[in-house]
């Protein structure tokens, strides 16, 4: 599944050093860890990569060793980080997650972290009359009020040329002190809005594509992920839906970035709603075959036949280890 020549994206938020446990066991008692980075939207520029799309990841670290290894893994999977600001006062962000089939324990170590130091000016090295597409998510509102104000700044300028896609990413941590009813108006002031359900349903009151259309009507695209039963995506007054892979979940956190990048590289390439939904459903499940944010790619021998499959064959397909 490639969607090459499609133009480029840039992808911009925070992304951290993650430490997982190497052995099993109860966290407290385990002494060997996995060191690997994880944030949203890097994720999603790496699965964009990954699908053939020119990415790049735009943030800030800190100038300390979490902020190379950051740089490192993010570019090594051929993303562009030449424009991640390194910031030499403060630290580049720390969290720790125990990963499960049943979802995954996090704590945070972000707090006064080189990404929220983030302001208006990082806008400038968004590179804008490059690109085809800005992906941003609501984990960047709640970090600092200057990077509420980057993204509200971002929102509102012209768009020349790109569209901007906002991924609601509810961490109901970031938002103790802050007020999360500024993610509606975020998300209305963007072209394409992916939201899980469930989210939806904690922030915004319904999880229903249609009700959330009604809250949302001006996006040109909103996309509903509804979990193992499928996803819906509302576009020009019509709305489509396609089920859900069967997949062995190995570990459900980073599907939804994974989601996104299948989504928005097949939107991109100008494919049928039904494509643009499969290829997110195919992107998802190469992160929940796997206990890191990012998994291998699926072999193309089994991601094109699926994408344009009947209905029946597609409803019939389970991805395994």
């Amino acid at each position: 599944m490639r969607f090459e020549h499609v133009g480029g994206v840039v992808c911009l938020g925070e992304t951290m050093v993650m430490m997982v446990p190497a052995e099993p066991g109860p966290v407290h008692l385990v002494r060997t860890w996995h060191r690997t980075v994880g944030g949203a939207e890097s994720n999603v520029a790496i699965h964009l990569a990954r699908l053939g799309v020119s990415s790049s990841w735009v943030s800030a670290v800190g100038d300390d060793s979490f902020g190379l290894a950051v740089l490192d893994a993010v570019g090594g999977f051929g993303v562009d980080t030449s424009r991640v600001r390194i910031d030499a006062t403060r630290p580049t962000g720390l969290y720790v997650k125990e990963a499960s089939p049943h979802g995954s324990p996090v704590r945070y170590y972000r707090r006064g972290s080189a990404a929220s130091g983030m302001g208006l000016e990082m806008i400038d090295r968004l590179g804008l009359g490059e690109v085809k597409l800005v992906h941003i998510s609501g984990i960047t509102a709640a970090l600092s009020d200057s990077c509420l104000a980057l993204l509200r700044e971002l929102l509102h300028r012209p768009r020349h040329g790109f569209k901007i896609s906002f991924d609601l990413n509810w961490r109901p941590a970031l938002w103790a002190d802050r007020d999360p009813r500024v993610l509606r108006e975020l998300a209305d002031l963007a072209d394409i809005v992916l939201a899980g359900s469930d989210e939806a349903e904690l922030v915004w009151g319904t999880g229903d594509p249609h009700r959330l259309r009604a809250l949302l009507p001006v996006p040109s695209s909103l996309v509903v992920k509804q979990g193992a039963d499928g996803a819906t995506l509302l576009e020009a007054g019509s709305s489509y839906f396609e089920p859900a892979l069967k997949v062995e979940v190995v570990e459900p956190v980073g599907a939804g970035d994974a989601f996104a990048a299948g989504f928005l590289a097949a939107t991109l390439a100008g494919e049928t709603p039904s494509v643009r939904l499969r290829a997110g459903h195919l992107q998802a499940a190469t992160a929940l075959l796997t206990a890191e944010d990012v998994g291998d790619p699926l072999p193309d021998d089994v991601t094109d036949p699926l994408l344009h499959a009947d209905p029946q064959t597609w409803a019939s397909a389970r991805l395994e280890v």
